[in-house]
């Protein structure tokens, strides 16, 4: 049986409603381990997973997805003297040198005030004691190559290779929102960072067939499943948007065309938000990156609806939203060479700086209502990693 000691994040902060936020960890990580023989105990601001050796790959790649951590170890346990602690230390130290490691050091928290030494002398003390037992190991307190951690609870815990977690709230803390997922690089980054501050995620993704392929309906979805792997599954909906850019493109000046687009996008998606719990939607729009993203033309994208608009990215640049994308897996789906209808349809000269009273009333002489009601009824909707 394997165990290891997981570090709950920012949930430690909270006052009264803790215990909530840990039920709702404590539930998230069980549903990521389904199918897996697994127990999970909590102790002194500690979660304790165990399962067996041949699970250990499987639970690490969940611990590595699982939002409001702060960080996790491998770990073994003793009883709670001296002489067991340093042997511990001692085999924790052997393992990291058959792995390569020339350089450790100690580092140590005493919870239990009773234990005989304090945290600087169980440093001291394990140091000395690997020192004595283990030959071709030295202590480097700056850039160690194995750090072993001790730490005195109810029981001891040695462990090192410590990981660091994703941190955050865990999803399903802070409510719902809805996606606009484009087969671009932002709006997945977008959709995590909000699954980070606690949110449950759906989706909405809008296409063009013919003039967007079955290619980019393919690559969304496999966004939506890379997402959801974070976000403990997510409601995917489709819809087909053709008519409405055909209609944009016929009655409106073209310099307008994609602020108007966003913006039936944006009262497309409220309504779904409206009818599937959503209390918000998020975009990854990030300010003056594209011509439709600047202040003026952010405003006028959200002046047709009343829900709340988060755009997480939005003081973001460029690499840093591709290291984040890079960091969760989505990066090399989003480059993949499917367009979006967003782009198929950019005009060549878009309008910079849109008044959003100009905005409406262009809007108005589109008569988008029947063609956006038809579009939501079309729309293809599937689950995407997981019941919700």
């Amino acid at each position: 049986m394997i165990s290891w000691l997981i570090k709950p994040g920012e949930l430690t902060l909270k006052g009264g409603n803790r215990q909530t936020f840990e039920n709702i960890l404590k539930r998230n990580l069980l549903r990521m381990l389904a199918g897996i023989p697994a127990r999970l105990e909590t102790r002194s601001g500690r979660f304790y997973l165990y399962a067996d050796e041949e699970h250990c790959e499987k639970v690490e790649q969940v611990l590595e997805r699982l939002i409001g951590i702060s960080g996790w170890a491998r770990t073994r346990s003793s009883a709670k003297t001296v002489e067991a602690v340093m042997r511990a230390c001692v085999e924790e130290a052997r393992e990291s040198r058959e792995r390569g490691a020339a350089s450790f050091k100690i580092e140590a928290r005493r919870t239990d005030k009773s234990f005989p030494l304090d945290s600087y002398a169980l440093r001291v003390e394990g140091g000395n004691a690997v020192l004595q037992a283990l030959a071709g190991l030295r202590v480097d307190i700056h850039k160690p190559e194995c750090v072993i951690n001790i730490e005195i609870r109810e029981k001891a815990y040695v462990y090192s290779n410590s990981r660091k977690g994703l941190g955050g709230l865990p999803v399903g803390s802070g409510g719902r929102g809805l996606l606009l997922l484009s087969g671009g690089i932002d709006s997945p980054a977008a959709g995590f960072r909000m699954a980070c501050r606690g949110m449950g995620i759906d989706a909405a993704h809008f296409h063009s067939y013919p003039y967007t392929s079955a290619e980019a309906r393919l690559k969304v979805i496999d966004l939506a499943r890379i997402l959801s792997s974070y976000c403990m599954g997510m409601r995917l909906h489709i819809i087909g948007f053709t008519e409405v850019q055909q209609r944009i493109k016929e009655r409106a000046p073209e310099s307008w065309s994609t602020v108007l687009l966003r913006m039936a996008m944006m009262e497309c998606a409220e309504k779904i938000a409206l009818t599937s719990g959503a209390k918000c939607l998020i975009t990854g729009e990030s300010l003056s990156q594209v011509a439709s993203q600047t202040i003026e033309n952010l405003t006028c994208s959200e002046s047709r609806i009343t829900m709340p608009v988060l755009r997480p990215l939005i003081g973001d640049d460029k690499l840093g939203i591709i290291r984040l994308a890079e960091k969760i897996g989505t990066y090399a789906t989003s480059i993949l060479p499917y367009e979006d209808c967003c782009v198929l349809f950019s005009p060549p000269h878009p309008v910079l700086r849109g008044n959003p009273q100009e905005a409406g009333a262009l809007y108005e002489t589109l008569e988008l209502d029947e063609l956006l009601a038809a579009a939501l009824d079309a729309r293809e909707q599937m689950t995407v990693g997981g019941e919700q």
